[in-house]
Parts: C-alpha cells; structure tokens; sequence
C-alpha cells in the first residue's frame, strides 16, 4: 500500500494500493482542465472568446453589435432594390445609325424633273390635249455608313449619317438638292442594321446579338431572341452593362413590373446570372460551404435553413454570428472613434441570441449580404464532452492493464 500526502490539503493522506498511475492521471486532468481545452481541436472560437476579442489590441477596429428590432429594422431599409425605371428611364430615346448600317436614299422631284431624270408620259387629258410629265422615284444604291460616319449622294456629296436619326438625313440630303433639284423630296431607309446591337450572354439558351429594330428594343425583347433563361426566374438575375455602369435586378422583378422591362439603347449587354451572390456557412452549423443566392436576398432565417440548420448535439444558440464588413454610414457604431479598411468599410459582427424568442421575428428580416460569413459556435458542453473523451482514450488502456496487472 502507498501513502501519499493528497495536495492541498494539510495532514491528509490517502491510500492508492498501487495506483500511483490513477494519481498522475488525476493530476493531468488538473492541468488539461486550467488550459480552458485549448488544445482541443475545434472549428473555430467560442463564443465567449467572439465577444472577448473586442479587448485585444488588434481587434479595435471590430464593431460588435447584438441584433435587437432597431437594428434589424434599419439594416432592412437600407437593403432596397435599385429599380432599372429609376436608373435607365423608360422613355425611348431617339433612334439614330453608325458605322456599318446599310442605307437606301430615294429621291422625287417635281416636273419637269430636270437632274434625277423625268420619266415618260404616261396619259393625256382628252383629246389632241399635250402629254403629262410626271415624275418617278430614283432609288440610290444601297450604301454602308463608312467609318467616317459619311454616306455618298451624287450632287449633295458626303452626307453626315453616323449619330443622327433617318428624318435628320433626309433634312440634310433635302437641303443640299434644294438649288439644283426641281422641288426635290427625299426618303431615307435603313436596309441592314449593323450598328445598333445589344448583345444578350450567360444563363440564356444562345448568347447572341440582337438587332434594335421596332417591335424589338425592350430588354425582354431581347432575352426572348436569346431563347429564353435556362434556370428557374426567380434564382436569376439580370445584369445590364450600359457604358461604364452596370446595373442589376431580378428577372421576376422585371416580369412582374412591366416599367422595368426597359428600352435598349445600342451596345448595351444584357448578362444572365444564376444566384449571383453568396454566403458561407462556418462552425456548428449542417453545411460548411459556400452557399449561393439570388439579387433579391434572403434572410438570416432563409441562410440559416439553407446552411442545415444548427446541429442539436453542438451548437450554441446563443452564439450565432454574421461577419461583415459595412460602408462607414450604414450605423451608428458602439465603437468610437470608427475605423475602417484600405476601402472605407467597416468590420462588423452581427450576435444573435437564438435562444430569446423575439430572435425568430428578427431573422426573418435581418437580410444577409453578399460575402457574408454565418458563423455558429459550438456550446460549451461539446467542449467538455471533447476532452472528456481524449481523457478516456488515454487513461482507459491504462486502467485497463493495470487491471489485468500488467
């Protein structure tokens, strides 16, 4: 029998009968326990370590907020969709030409026609009454805008066409004849349309361009040339790049407000997206992943389901997170004074306690972002459970042997 003095304690002894092995278990689990676990693998930080790494130097910059109605309220204002009607107009804009479109110029004049020619009689007023001169349409050969934006008309010369609509040619054209011609009347069509094209790509049946032709200059126009979407409306979103800007919007929007199906203007690209934005799901949560969704957003509730849920047996209800990074006016921050990244955001964690009732109306309307990360902390009890379970792996086969006297 061994005698040893128990720790801590004064005049105390205890008796192992040979288990001195048992002793110096018990005392490993003493320094295991005083380490907090850390050395316990694990997905991410706790909670506790979340709300506490607002005390570390490096961690000034981090805003931290609870989720409570106000919050939620003013971050659900400030997520509303940009309208195409708002920012493109709907009204449609002057149709002009450019480079490349093909053009027909027909021209009348008065008789006696005397430069395009008179063509011959074709009756009499009674008889023995003189022949009646009448004049008959001169149609030019088709001609292409050249790269100069000039088209050729014999007696009027270069005509400027590139940029301008076909009334404002016939004025010039007209113009020109005015001292040479007998009353001369022009009429200017366009024949082939090379310059005013919108181009249609990604989830659409066939990628291809679309002439602005009457009948044909809407935005659903022209996804409707291109066969179609292929993915279901509503997860797709329309991105229309127009000059240097590009706006978006979903296709079930645009479908069901008919200002949003707006006109085309020439060389505008018309993108297709499937569930453009996205999330990703991290700690005790079903799903650990990116995870996509659609321009019109979800809500907390939607990325929770759509992440699997939180597992029953780890996670921490009170310690669900958004990681996000917001523009520096989106709210007041608790942390003065504000500081922010390279691009003028701010670092922001979002805590929602999922255990409080009222949180089940607020992540209903709290919307999720774009890049934003859904963290779930594992509950302290897995913790335990964890090192309960290395404790077990090393000190069974131990007492297992001692057992059997080995």
């Amino acid at each position: 029998m061994n005698i040893v003095d128990f720790p801590g304690r004064t005049g105390q002894k205890i008796c192992t009968h040979g288990f001195g092995r048992t002793a110096s278990i018990a005392a490993l689990v003493t320094v295991l326990l005083s380490g907090c676990f850390s050395f316990l693998p694990t997905v991410g930080p706790t909670r506790h370590q979340i709300e506490n790494a607002r005390a570390r130097a490096n961690a000034e910059a981090i805003q931290f907020i609870n989720v409570d109605e106000k919050i939620t309220d003013l971050l659900a204002g400030q997520r509303k969709l940009h309208l195409f009607s708002e920012s493109l107009g709907e009204h449609m804009g002057s149709r002009t030409v450019g480079s490349g479109d093909v053009l027909e110029v027909t021209i009348w004049e008065a008789a006696p026609a005397t430069l395009f020619g008179v063509a011959p009689p074709l009756g009499t007023q009674g008889q023995g009454a003189a022949p009646i001169a009448t004049s008959r349409p001169n149609a030019l050969p088709e001609q292409p805008i050249d790269d100069d934006g000039t088209i050729f008309v014999p007696f009027a010369g270069r005509i400027p066409a590139a940029g301008k609509n076909l009334q404002a040619i016939q004025a010039e054209i007209t113009a020109r004849l005015e001292k040479k011609a007998n009353q001369p009347q022009v009429f200017v069509r366009m024949t082939h349309n090379s310059a005013s094209n919108a181009t249609v790509v990604g989830e659409v049946t066939a990628s291809t361009r679309v002439s602005l032709v009457p009948g044909s200059e809407h935005l659903l126009d022209a996804l409707a040339a291109a066969g179609g979407v292929r993915q279901p409306v509503n997860k797709t979103t329309i991105q229309l790049t127009r000059a240097d800007h590009v706006y978006s919007l979903p296709l079930e929007t645009i479908i069901k407000d008919p200002h949003q199906n707006v006109p085309l203007l020439p060389g505008d690209v018309i993108t297709a997206l499937f569930q453009p934005y996205s999330f990703t799901a991290l700690g005790a949560s079903g799903r650990n992943e990116e995870i996509y969704f659609e321009t019109q957003g979800i809500s907390v509730a939607q990325a929770i389901a759509r992440s699997g849920g939180l597992i029953d047996q780890r996670s921490n209800a009170r310690g669900v997170f958004i990681f996000r990074f917001e523009p520096k006016g989106t709210l007041d921050w608790p942390t003065q004074p504000v500081k922010t990244t390279a691009d003028g955001l701010v670092p922001a964690v979002y805590r929602i306690d999922m255990t409080d009732p009222e949180s089940l109306f607020l992540i209903q309307n709290f919307p999720m972002e774009d890049r934003d990360v859904l963290y779930v902390s594992n509950a302290p009890i897995t913790e335990v459970e964890k090192f309960l379970n290395v404790l077990f792996s090393v000190a069974y086969p131990i007492l297992a042997a001692k057992s059997a006297g080995l």
